[in-house]
């Protein structure tokens, strides 16, 4: 396992020091699986809009299929 610092204010330190059963060093690693998981979700969101947005501006008749189809017999034709 990678070791990483973290600074903290003295005041928060103080109120760690509280709470000294806990495992703060879980309590970091959690906080930070929680918020690539977070920004992964959010990424994916982004892109399904913008997938939405390229699709409603697309002719309705469009069929991708075709499309490929076509590009595969124009290269393999040769």
């Amino acid at each position: 396992m990678t070791n990483i610092s973290v600074r903290i204010d003295p005041e928060l330190k103080e109120m760690m020091d509280k709470f000294k059963d806990l495992n703060w060093s879980a309590v970091i690693r959690d906080a930070i699986k929680k918020r690539i998981e977070n920004e992964t979700e959010r990424n994916l969101a982004k892109a399904v809009l913008i997938n939405e947005r390229i699709i409603k501006k697309a002719p309705k008749d469009f069929n991708s299929s075709d499309i490929i189809r076509r590009f595969r017999e124009e290269r393999y034709s040769k």
